[in-house]
């Protein structure tokens, strides 16, 4: 447990006005639920939406970071997330703070890189496709469930903002918590599926 207890476990999510709830049943094989050839990544957002980030670790959180307007470039990741949050959290750790991003293109620009290694913020290594092994993609999840059970639900982007920004901030601290305590089982299924997508 206490090798995570460093980890700050970042992620961006993107939540729209217009959910989809039609659902799509899939019927397999005891067992193979999992299998490569079973599962089909998806990409919709469709209507207007905000796109978020956070980072999780231990007894803490981040501030929700909403995107205002355009996309999310390697300057914008270095100025808006990695200046003003994960600069602050790697002072408080110490130097034993481990930053978890993924290998998303702007995380990965130069000048990403040369801004992590001039204030010394060490990155965890993340399996190129298993975005299921990131505890936050949970935390992702409740936030969602929690938007779409408000009554009334947002109905423009400045009450998705507002309500993100609340709910975020109720969120308990101990599921953040036992999320990031099975990191140990999570890396355990993704080395036995060779990195492939698990069970979480």
């Amino acid at each position: 447990m206490d090798q995570w207890a460093t980890v700050l476990f970042t992620d961006e999510s993107r939540f729209s006005l217009n959910t989809d709830s039609r659902r799509t049943f899939i019927w397999t094989e005891p067992g193979t639920r999992y299998l490569p050839s079973n599962v089909r990544e998806i990409d919709h957002y469709g209507g207007g939406g905000l796109m978020v980030w956070a980072g999780i670790m231990l007894g803490g959180r981040t501030p929700l970071h909403v995107f205002e307007r355009g996309t999310v470039t390697g300057v914008r990741y270095r100025d808006e997330i990695l200046e003003p949050y994960v600069r602050l959290f790697r002072g408080a750790v110490g130097p034993e703070f481990i930053l978890m991003d993924d290998n998303a293109r702007p995380h990965r620009a130069l000048l990403v890189d040369e801004f992590l290694e001039s204030e010394d913020i060490r990155r965890m290594d993340w399996p190129a496709r298993s975005p299921d092994l990131n505890p936050l993609e949970h935390v992702w999840d409740a936030l969602g469930r929690a938007i779409a059970t408000r009554n009334p639900p947002p109905r423009t982007i400045q009450e998705m903002k507002t309500a993100l920004l609340n709910e975020w901030d109720q969120l308990p601290q101990e599921m953040i918590n036992c999320l990031i305590s099975s990191m140990k089982s999570r890396c355990k299924a993704c080395i036995s599926v060779r990195g492939d997508h698990t069970p979480y």
